[in-house]
């Protein structure tokens, strides 16, 4: 029996019917590499079963602490069943794109059962009539709590039902596993106590180390070598509200080699610069066609994995995050990478100046029944549309194989990931890398973008102004944070739509 950290326990106060917390992906496999050249349900069952022991996520219940005393634990459920957590749907015909995308959201949108192991995996037949893509593949939605993964951990989930070649074969070692007997209340709340207990001294460790860490940050803010511009809150859009039950779903993959391309155009930035600035490119274009551009930059989050090289295989949550401005002010794409290169620039500055495992730490400092009615009473009272946001919404890159990877037979096409929205955070941008490919991914609100395939023709946009500013760069202006970026006139607007001008 395992106790979840803090950090992990929050994911599961902050559920609610309408702010389910689980992460996933959506991966297509064309089955013609599988012995065959098919691939049958049964064989997934058996496949997947042959290799639960590759994740202990697989097999791990949640038992809570009664009144939520203290964070809950993680016990082996004596009552697994795999087919309740594999299930099989097919698209109808002609099984495009677009219904996938609607599928994966119906999927994405439904809560979990918190008895239960917090997975689930869904078969999607049907994909016939998708360009790029060979009739008769099939996609696998996942869908992880996440209080059981973060995307770092979520990988190590992943190989253990995938490999580098088509073979089917079952492993060669022996699983091992035996389930646990469920705990007894009475043994819950004597644990709960004893941990009550030590939690001051936890807190006071904590504060120690960072006390360090808040003074090279004051002396690094002194000398002006780190701004604290972006701490401030974000501007208001229309994805920053209370949130409803639907959710929408697409991705846009881009080729990495022109992304890289893109990235030497400015020099020191970085993939993750390019991306968050054709995330900023993208949120531009789509709130100017709603008439809801802030004047300020929009910003992200961006999730720090702090996982250390001996805790890969760690279940839960170990990050950190910092928040970096998307340039949404700005017209120009290269002038826009400038200004996202320098943003993240300072924000890892100040991260590392206090440490970012630091920071994830004091996550443990929140008393769990505070916590659990905390993230209750805000979302019954609406709070997240009474207050400025922390942030706009969340960039989230989680690295992927560059080889070809096989499920089942089942040679991996593409790759693309999903994320949870809740209240004051109605849009979150995962970016999946795969093989030659980057794509990002983005799970939204219903109500907060109606219209899914307008922000994903404004990434696209996004990608293509970038890669033609890149051919040839414009020398590189001095990018003044404090400078006021005005939002372009109607009548400039006006003109530009006219002459066909992007």
């Amino acid at each position: 029996m395992q106790q979840l950290s803090a950090m992990d326990a929050s994911f599961v106060y902050l559920e609610t019917p309408h702010t389910p917390m689980h992460i996933g992906s959506v991966a297509i496999y064309d089955p013609s590499t599988a012995p065959g050249g098919f691939v049958r349900f049964k064989d997934i069952l058996r496949f997947i079963q042959a290799r639960l022991s590759g994740a202990r996520s697989f097999r791990q219940r949640l038992v809570r602490v009664p009144f939520d005393l203290d964070h809950p634990y993680w016990v082996e459920d004596p009552e697994f069943d795999i087919e309740y957590h594999v299930r099989h749907i097919a698209l109808p015909r002609p099984g495009d794109w677009r219904q996938l995308c609607i599928q994966a959201a119906r999927l994405h949108s439904r809560p979990m059962d918190l008895t239960k192991p917090l997975w689930e995996f869904t078969i999607v037949e049907g994909l016939d009539n998708i360009e790029g893509l060979p009739p008769g593949c099939f996609a696998l939605v996942s869908k992880v709590h996440h209080a059981a993964i973060d995307g770092m951990s979520g990988v190590e989930m992943s190989a253990a039902v995938h490999s580098t070649d088509a073979d089917v074969a079952d492993p060669d070692t022996a699983d091992t596993w035996r389930p646990d007997n469920m705990p007894q209340v009475a043994d819950l709340l004597v644990r709960s106590y004893v941990n009550n207990l030590v939690q001051p001294m936890r807190a006071l460790e904590t504060i120690g180390r960072s006390l360090p860490g808040v003074g090279r940050l004051a002396n690094e803010v002194r000398k002006g070598d780190v701004s604290v511009r972006n701490t401030r809150p974000a501007p208001r859009t229309r994805f920053n509200g209370k949130v409803g039950a639907h959710r929408v779903w697409d991705a846009v993959p881009f080729p990495l080699k022109e992304v890289r391309a893109i990235k030497d155009a400015v020099p020191g930035a970085t993939v993750n610069d390019v991306i968050l600035s054709i995330v900023g490119g993208g949120l531009r274009s789509y709130l100017q066609g709603k008439d809801g551009l802030p004047r300020d930059t929009l910003t992200a989050m961006a999730p720090i994995s702090v996982r250390g090289e001996g805790e890969k295989a760690a279940m839960g949550n170990l990050v950190s995050a910092m928040v970096v401005g998307l340039g949404t002010q700005i017209e120009d794409p290269l002038e826009r990478l400038r200004f996202v290169h320098a943003e993240a620039t300072n924000s890892k500055a100040m991260t590392n100046a206090i440490g970012a495992k630091t920071l994830s730490d004091y996550s443990q400092l929140i008393p769990s029944g505070l916590a659990g009615l905390a993230a209750r009473l805000y979302t019954r009272v609406g709070a997240a549309n009474a207050h400025a946001p922390a942030y706009n919404c969340v960039v989230t890159n989680v690295p992927g194989a560059r080889v070809p990877l096989y499920f089942c037979g089942a040679r991996m096409v593409a790759m693309y990931g999903t994320g949870p929205v809740f209240d004051g955070m109605g849009l979150i941008n995962p970016v999946y890398s795969y093989g030659d490919t980057i794509a990002v991914s983005f799970t939204a609100d219903r109500d907060m973008m109606p219209d899914p395939d307008a922000y994903a023709a404004g990434l696209r946009a996004a990608f293509e102004a970038l890669k033609a500013a890149a051919v040839k760069p414009t020398p590189a202006p001095t990018i003044d944070r404090d400078q006021e970026w005005p939002l372009p006139s109607k009548k400039k607007a006006a003109a530009r739509k006219a002459t066909g001008a992007a």
